[in-house]
């Protein structure tokens, strides 16, 4: 999908055209979700129809068949296109990330607040339930760099819950397209106000991000210090 059209494209699109390129990743990550969802608003359709001829009901229950249908290609749509969307994303850098920025409700995410070498990248996110760190890489490396990250924000934080979440497909990780689903389950611990105090209190932790050991590569310089002036 964004080989073909890009974002910006998508962006720019208009209501029409949003909806048809969405359709085409749709029935490219799965052939038969389009059938699917035309055959369940025609087949919702024709059933009010026949009924309504068969009671004298017509007047009513055909125009109450096109709204549900209509309604049921919605919603089917949209959860095809939400599987689709987790389906291209998977495996990738940042994936979790991206989920986290597509949650509904009042959530600051903060993508890579800690990384290290290896591409092993933890994120936050706030909101009610409290504190949600969630890390993508090896399990063997997560565990050290989460509990690192937790004990961080648990400085800060005090008493605010902190739930970790390790993304991915191997044991005891959580796979991408669960992941949001298992968040917004969360309970909801904190008021708004006490939000809005959590997230200020947070903005003081710095990124930490881990550079190589080892020598400089081959060809990089050192930064030059500045030349003292003469008066």
């Amino acid at each position: 999908m964004v080989d073909k059209y890009g974002a910006e494209d998508l962006q720019n699109a208009g209501r029409l055209k949003q909806i048809r390129m969405v359709a085409g990743l749709v029935n490219q990550q799965n052939r038969k979700a389009m059938p699917i969802i035309i055959g369940s608003a025609v087949g919702i359709i024709v059933v009010a129809v026949l009924v309504g001829l068969f009671t004298g009901l017509a007047a009513f229950l055909i125009p109450l068949g096109v709204l549900l249908g209509l309604l049921a290609a919605t919603i089917l749509f949209g959860r095809f296109a939400q599987r689709a969307q987790f389906a291209m994303i998977e495996g990738q850098p940042g994936a979790s990330a991206a989920v986290l920025q597509g949650m509904r409700g009042n959530w600051t995410v903060t993508p890579a607040v800690t990384a290290n070498r290896n591409l092993d990248v933890v994120h936050r996110a706030v909101g009610r339930a409290g504190v949600v760190l969630v890390g993508e890489g090896a399990p063997s490396r997560l565990a050290g760099l989460m509990a690192a990250e937790k004990k961080k924000t648990a400085r800060v934080a005090h008493d605010v819950p902190i739930f970790e979440f390790q993304v991915g497909n191997e044991e005891g990780q959580i796979p991408v397209n669960k992941l949001q689903r298992k968040i917004m389950r969360l309970p909801r611990n904190l008021r708004p106000a006490a939000v809005s105090d959590l997230n200020y209190r947070l903005k003081a932790l710095q990124p930490s991000m881990q550079m190589p050991k080892g020598p400089l590569p081959k060809g990089a310089r050192q930064p030059k210090m500045p030349r003292p002036k003469v008066r």
